[in-house]
């Protein structure tokens, strides 16, 4: 069903199915909770009446898995706050910055509830009511804030339970952070827009025994969750769809979930796009079909490009310049390397922002190029990148030395041509550093070796 907002969905089932459960997890002070449609519904309308008249503008949410959490994102949408989501890990040193640059008056954090900040913006935001702010990945380049809207957060969700419905039978369990917009659509917004219980997991202390304890019927997670439930066995009998997006999967834990008789659905989507783009809920789940809302094409150089006014971002916030290179008349430019099949059904093959080029001309694509390397030293812990424009590969923390890392990829350097080969090798003290959904945080590894 489509709704216009996230209010219009609450009082659509808490007029409907007042009594159902619509979420269930914990609270900030650790206890058991659950909360019909109807307390939600109320709870909600009681904390926006309370910010509608705080005067605050911009509230930013440190956001945790706690229903408390899920009722203030909830009523500051609904109060016409502007909200910017905050992750849980972020140092303290860079929080302040942030604070600033989403010109945030008031911030929420559980357990110390909301605090006021002076704003760096005179008068706060204006025209910041519906605006909800998530930050990418950054796994090139620093992240960036993108500004989507209650709309768009809402479009995103009828687009994925058009393709993919849940019924009010349904229990979805979220063990992904609401930060991240996958998170927040797909682990949140997907459930309860179809009438679905929501069961907020306890955060990584509760990996273990989430889906045991809350014996959910769907589930959204990145690949390293899914890879890591499954390793471990912890998926529940009651536990029917699995969805994982937000990255690349290997494809034996694709099928190790479809040998269990179970359904798998791979989604592919962006912040930009207030999530999901494409679903791939068949035999073969990585031809994925394209979301109702949205068109794409397939560039010459073979990058995807998508549009789909009713989910795609404002832009980039306070970063005119940075918009306007992604998302030219409406189209966004994903940086994004695909296919579209004879049945229009969309196959990502990589990334353009992946690709190396040296001065020679030679073009080096990283994902086959790194998991190579990563087969040949036995970890996963490989990243590529230029140094002063010598290909370089950079190693995490896995007990090994340089003169053990030389020796094990030597085979596979003698395959290739000599202009493709590592010049130099670095070996870190620490892992790579990565972003909550797994992916390598390549513009924090280049400042580490060019510094």
């Amino acid at each position: 069903m489509r709704f216009a907002s996230s209010w219009d969905m609450i009082c659509h089932w808490a007029t409907r199915t007042p009594l159902a459960v619509a979420l269930m997890g914990e609270d900030v002070a650790s206890r058991e909770q659950a909360l019909t449609w109807v307390e939600l519904h109320d709870a909600v309308q009681k904390r926006s009446d309370a910010l509608a008249s705080s005067g605050k503008t911009c509230e930013a949410i440190i956001a945790d898995a706690t229903l408390d959490c899920v009722v203030e994102i909830l009523a500051a949408m609904h109060g016409g706050l502007q909200v910017a989501m905050l992750d849980q890990s972020i140092p303290h040193e860079r929080l302040e910055a942030l604070l600033g640059y989403v010109d945030a008056d008031a911030v929420w954090d559980a357990p110390h509830a909301l605090r006021s900040l002076g704003s760096s913006r005179d008068g706060g935001v204006t025209n910041g009511a519906g605006r909800v702010l998530f930050f990418t990945s950054g796994t090139t380049s620093r992240s960036k804030a993108v500004t989507l809207t209650d709309a768009s957060l809402m479009a995103s969700a009828y687009n994925g339970s058009s393709l993919l419905p849940l019924d009010p039978s349904c229990k979805l369990l979220c063990m992904l952070p609401l930060s991240h917009v996958f998170g927040f659509v797909c682990g949140l917004l997907w459930g309860l827009s179809c009438g679905a219980t929501v069961a907020m997991g306890r955060g990584a202390r509760h990996y273990l025994d989430d889906c045991a304890h809350f014996k959910p019927t769907a589930i959204s997670v990145v690949p390293t969750l899914l890879k890591f439930l499954m390793a471990h066995e912890l998926l529940n009998p009651e536990l029917d769809l699995v969805l994982v997006g937000a990255g690349d999967c290997p494809d034996d834990v694709l099928q190790a979930v479809r040998s269990s008789g179970r359904r798998v659905a791979f989604g592919y989507g962006l912040t930009e796009t207030s999530s999901g783009v494409a679903l791939g809920c068949g035999e073969d789940p990585r031809a994925m079909t394209v979301c109702p809302d949205f068109e794409v094409c397939i560039e010459e150089d073979g990058e995807v490009c998508v549009s789909s006014p009713p989910c795609m971002m404002v832009g980039y916030y306070g970063m005119p310049e940075d918009t306007a290179r992604v998302l030219v008349d409406g189209v966004l430019h994903t940086g994004d390397l695909g296919v579209l099949d004879e049945r229009g059904r969309l196959r990502i093959t990589g990334r353009k922002k992946e690709m190396l080029v040296l001065s020679n001309g030679t073009k080096i694509f990283l994902p086959e190029y790194e998991s190579d390397l990563a087969e040949a030293l036995g970890t996963p812990e490989v990243v590529v990148t230029l140094v002063r424009d010598r290909l370089t590969l950079v190693v995490g923390n896995a007990g090994l030395d340089r003169e053990e890392a030389l020796r094990r990829i030597a085979p596979v350097m003698s395959q290739l041509p000599r202009g493709s080969q590592v010049a130099h090798v670095m070996v870190l003290d620490h892992e790579l550093p990565r972003t909550a959904t797994g992916k390598v945080k390549r513009w924090e590894i280049d400042a580490e070796v060019l510094s």
